[in-house]
């Protein structure tokens, strides 16, 4: 069974117009950036499908059916944020996840139609991290699996960067992307043992 919006409709009645919610994927890879997703619903928002939960509780072939009825769904809006590895090298992995994170909110108020201003918008980030956003930003851990707009936002993020990853492959197919998604398999750290580091990696991570 899925999430409901409970927390949501607790901060509609508190007066917050915009409530969006924003989740990563890619903190523990060895290679391939990180992505986040800020999902925000509509006043006429009404949970189409109650199977929306964390996407680590999904597997492969729900997690693209979700992605793909979010992004046909009209009643809600998402914006992708980005930081490519190059980035987490130079600012460590923490940082580049907030930065993704803002980005993604970012993005998301460019697609969108209405304008968030900052006494009616509220961000609701998974994780006992702030991102320092222009926003009131309510940090929950365990968010992705709790509150229902993170949990869309973790589906939206993990499908984006997997599909990413698989991309990738095709310009580095010797390490197998498509498959481990640069997370730290066993077949990963064969491939950076015999091939070694490529300009995906992350080298300040523990590759070997």
């Amino acid at each position: 069974m899925g999430l409901d919006l409970k927390v949501e409709r607790k901060l509609k009645k508190q007066g917050y117009r915009f409530i969006i919610g924003l989740d990563e994927a890619g903190r523990g890879p060895l290679a391939g950036p990180v992505i986040a997703a800020a999902v925000v619903m509509n006043s006429k928002f009404k949970i189409q499908n109650s199977e929306i939960k964390d996407s680590k509780k999904l597997s492969p072939k729900k997690r693209e059916e979700l992605y793909q009825a979010l992004k046909s769904c009209s009643q809600i809006q998402w914006g992708r944020g980005l930081v490519s590895a190059r980035v987490i090298e130079k600012i460590n992995i923490l940082e580049a996840t907030k930065m993704a994170m803002r980005r993604a909110v970012k993005n998301l108020e460019r697609k969108s139609d209405r304008k968030f201003s900052k006494k009616e918008t509220i961000l609701i980030i998974d994780g006992n991290q702030r991102i320092n956003s222009k926003f009131l930003e309510m940090p929950i851990v365990k968010a992705d699996a709790t509150i229902f707009l993170c949990a869309c936002a973790s589906i939206l993020a993990k499908v984006e960067r997997d599909n990413l990853m698989r991309k990738y492959h095709k310009i580095y197919p010797q390490y197998n992307f498509r498959q481990h998604k640069g997370y730290p398999t066993k077949e990963h750290y064969k491939k950076i043992k015999k091939y070694g580091l490529s300009p995906l990696h992350r080298k300040t991570f523990r590759c070997y």
